[in-house]
């Protein structure tokens, strides 16, 4: 058997190789990319007869990578940080880190206590692909919530109106639509009902629209404190600034894993993933227009996933 850990990182992965005993069999500095899994194969070639032989610890249970290495039939185990930090602290005595010496301590993981840590098993590519997607619909999220927490931060500064007319609802299309007419307390004064509706159908509201710009008019031009004029210039284009990229994720990308080139069941899976994701009081859905009863609401969800796995096979993503 061969115990091999792996120290990865984007422009290098440090690599060590021990026998059952415990003896260093090789240490190397491997490149990352195709040049690197060729070394790595020819280095573990050396030293084990099958593949089933090689056992590996490395801190991450996907990339391209841990997929070589799958392909290839190795034993691969993934490797919690936290887990491989504790080991470290029990069997290194020195406090000072370095990439070498951490491959080290994953290959001596692997060697002595792989049966406390879970193997990574080699998937199908439609599991692989719905792993990639629920990880790009997890990232969509936090992004998501991460510009409604600055929009959120920039209209508490100047525009307290906004925040009444959506509250939690500021991810809505409801309030894309209205922030886009009136980026300022001064506009939203000055809105007309009319036109407030018209900003909603258009928007794609179908229901109550008459009384939902109502309400909204209400709070726009309820007192509230204010800014001078002059001073609402700056908080007024974060506010857009914020709002642009949110609103370029829906435009322009392929829907439905059609563009991809996704094979049909993966895009039934997608379908599946994504359609529950646009109902009415889902908190998870990064999807912009997230109130129920909008048309292309499933659709732009799903282009905005299938644009975010895009991204994520191009190289030097991750």
């Amino acid at each position: 058997m061969v115990f091999v850990g792996i120290d990865w990182a984007e422009a290098h992965h440090d690599v060590c190789l021990l026998d059952e005993a415990g003896r260093v069999l090789a240490k190397r500095r491997l490149p990352d990319g195709l040049e690197g899994v060729r070394q790595l194969h020819v280095l573990l070639a050396e030293r084990a007869d099958e593949p089933e032989q090689v056992i590996v610890g490395i801190e991450t249970d996907h990339g391209l990578l841990v997929g070589a290495m799958v392909a290839a039939g190795y034993q691969i185990y993934a490797i919690n940080p936290l887990a491989a930090s504790r080991y470290r602290e029990r069997h290194v005595t020195s406090r000072a880190k370095s990439d070498a010496g951490d491959a080290k301590v994953l290959a001596d993981l692997v060697r002595t206590d792989r049966h406390n840590h879970r193997p990574v098993a080699g998937d199908s590519e439609l599991a692989e692909a719905i792993k990639v997607l629920a990880r790009a619909h997890r990232n969509l999220i936090w992004t998501r919530q991460r510009q409604v927490n600055q929009l959120r931060s920039a209209l508490r500064e100047f525009y307290p109106g906004a925040l009444e007319a959506f509250g939690a609802d500021l991810a809505s299309a409801d309030a894309i639509a209205i922030l886009e007419r009136v980026p300022t307390p001064g506009h939203g004064r000055s809105i007309s009902e009319t036109k407030i509706a018209s900003a909603l159908r258009k928007a794609g509201r179908e229901r109550n629209l008459e009384e939902k710009a109502a309400e909204i008019q209400a709070h726009l031009r309820a007192p509230q404190l204010f800014r001078p004029n002059r001073s609402v210039a700056a908080p007024a284009i974060s506010v857009t600034s914020i709002r642009g990229p949110r609103r370029s994720q829906v435009s322009h990308v392929p829907t439905g894993g059609r563009g991809l080139g996704w094979p049909a069941p993966a895009r039934a899976a997608n379908r599946r993933l994504t359609c529950p994701l646009d109902r009415k009081g889902s908190t998870d859905s990064p999807a912009i227009s997230s109130e129920g009863g909008w048309r292309g609401n499933q659709r732009n969800a799903r282009g905005r996933l299938g644009a975010a796995l895009a991204d994520a096979s191009r190289p030097g993503s991750g």
